[in-house]
């Protein structure tokens, strides 16, 4: 099922991103655990959705530690269909939505980064009661957030480990 709910960033000044950070398995495992860390300070969580696919490990890794047993996914494309290239796409949009969310309450949403904000936009939208963290912010994104461990400068490019070139999608043409 696609929902067709969307945001248009074209109202968002950018800045080309021209630094990078590189985060390693160990990083962000120990990210992710100051982020479940600060989460529990906040109440006892019993659901999370996941926003996929930079939100899959956070999540796994925030899951395990909150001992949290009901997980959903929510399926968003907020990049250009490389995502190897820092540019973002001018709409997100949401291609899966959780099952049985309704309006969030109760729900902890994480994702491993907020940029523009343009994610937690459109998803504030569909849970407007959930409780949205993430692992790094963006001064964009960062006042949509209700919970971060880091933050880096607009125009920092981050490289998650899956994004390595060991990682690169099987279906990627040979070269």
């Amino acid at each position: 099922m696609q929902n067709n709910i969307s945001f248009d960033r074209s109202m968002i000044p950018l800045t080309e991103p021209c630094k990078t950070l590189s985060v390693n398995w160990e990083e962000l495992e120990h990210d992710a655990k100051a982020l479940a860390r600060q989460l529990l300070q906040i109440g006892s969580w019993k659901r999370i959705v996941a926003v996929t696919r930079g939100g899959l490990v956070p999540t796994a890794i925030i899951a395990r530690a909150l001992d949290i047993r009901l997980i959903e996914t929510v399926c968003v494309i907020g990049y250009q269909p490389n995502d190897y290239n820092p540019q973002q796409a001018n709409q997100t949009r949401i291609i899966k939505a959780p099952a049985h969310v309704s309006d969030g309450e109760g729900w902890l949403v994480v994702d491993d980064l907020v940029d523009t904000g343009q994610t937690v936009r459109a998803l504030r939208q569909l849970m407007p009661e959930a409780h949205f963290a993430a692992i790094y912010a963006k001064p964009l994104g960062r006042p949509l957030l209700d919970t971060h461990v880091s933050e880096v400068s607009q125009d920092t490019w981050i490289y998650f480990p899956w994004e390595s070139a060991q990682m690169e999608p099987m279906t990627m043409p040979k070269k």
